[in-house]
Parts: structure tokens; C-alpha cells; sequence
């Protein structure tokens, strides 16, 4: 077996999405995700791409992500805003509330793992 994997979206299809409907603030943006990796104990890792407009996002898990492309606002509930843009990461953690907003259809890549238990 391989212990390894690279990022090569070749053969992978995007799974597609929206925010839900409840909340959605503006536009009509739209996901494609390419899952490259889940692993036990609930950890995944890929490329996320979203079109612009704001949403609502509520975190149960936590996440690393790299910006590849694109310019986007993340805004904690009662805290700053913070741009991002390609070369900038970030780490959301379990209980971040807050909105992002996609001023630049955005990609990133991620490493998500999901809460235990």
C-alpha cells in the first residue's frame, strides 16, 4: 500500500454545492470540491473552489487551508475581518462562527478533521 498522495486532481471528480439557503446573504455562489484524501479518525484533505458571494459558516471540525487563488473576506462573529488572498493561510478552529465572503472566485486547499466522538 502507498503512504503517500499528492494533490493531482486528475480522475477526481469535483463534488458541487451552494451555501444553504438559510445562510446565504448575497450572490449566488457556487462550490466544487475535489476530495484527494480521507483517512480514519475523520481527517479529509483536497481542493475547494467557491464563485463570489457571502455566507454564513458555522464550524464543528477544524481546518487548515492554503489560499491558492482568488480574494476572499473571513469575519469571526464580533471580531475583524481578515482578506485573503493566494500565498495566505488559516486555521479555523471548532466553534468559529462568522461569514465568508468571496469577492474573487477563491481556491484553496484544505485538511479538514471532523470532531471525535
Amino acid at each position: 500500500m502507498q503512504t503517500w498522495t499528492t494533490f493531482d486532481l486528475s480522475g477526481v471528480e469535483p463534488e458541487e454545492g451552494a451555501p444553504a439557503e438559510d445562510r446565504l446573504i448575497s450572490g449566488n455562489p457556487t462550490f466544487r470540491s475535489w476530495n484527494v484524501e480521507e483517512a480514519e479518525g475523520g481527517i479529509y484533505a483536497g481542493i475547494w473552489e467557491a464563485t463570489p458571494g457571502k455566507w454564513r459558516i458555522v464550524y464543528d471540525e477544524w481546518e487548515y487551508f492554503h489560499v491558492l487563488s482568488g480574494r476572499s473576506i473571513v469575519t469571526e462573529d464580533g471580531g475583524d475581518a481578515r482578506e485573503l488572498v493566494a500565498g495566505d493561510r488559516m486555521i479555523l478552529r471548532p466553534g468559529f462562527r462568522g461569514t465568508w465572503e468571496v469577492l474573487e472566485t477563491t481556491r484553496k486547499d484544505y485538511v479538514i478533521r471532523l470532531p471525535i466522538g
